[in-house]
C-alpha cells in the first residue's frame, strides 16, 4: 500500500463494504467488465505529437539574421525553414 499523508482517515471494513454496496446498486455506475476494459482506448496521447517518421532531428547553425527573420514571422518558423530548404533542393536537383 502506498504511503499516505499524515491525517488520512481510512474507512473501516464495514464502511468500505457499505460504500461498495451503494456503488454497485447504482445502475449508472457499474464497473467495466474485463472485456470492456480491453476495448478502452485513451482519447488523447500525452506529450508531444508523434513525428511523421520521415524526418531526422539535426543540429544546425544558422546566421543570426536568418534565424531572426524566420522567427519574426511568428510560430511555425522551423516549418518555414524546412519548406525553404525543400524548395532549394527542388530547384537544384
Amino acid at each position: 500500500m502506498p504511503k499516505l499523508k499524515a491525517g488520512t482517515i481510512l474507512p473501516t471494513p464495514a464502511e468500505d463494504a457499505a460504500i461498495t454496496a451503494a456503488a454497485m446498486a447504482d445502475p449508472d455506475a457499474q464497473p467495466f467488465t474485463d472485456a470492456e476494459w480491453e476495448q478502452v482506448k485513451p482519447l488523447a496521447r500525452r506529450g508531444r505529437p508523434l513525428g511523421s517518421g520521415s524526418k531526422a532531428q539535426v543540429t544546425l547553425r544558422l546566421d543570426v539574421e536568418v534565424l531572426e527573420k524566420f522567427k519574426a514571422s511568428g510560430d511555425g518558423w522551423q516549418t518555414r525553414i524546412n519548406e525553404a530548404l525543400k524548395s532549394w533542393v527542388r530547384t537544384h536537383a
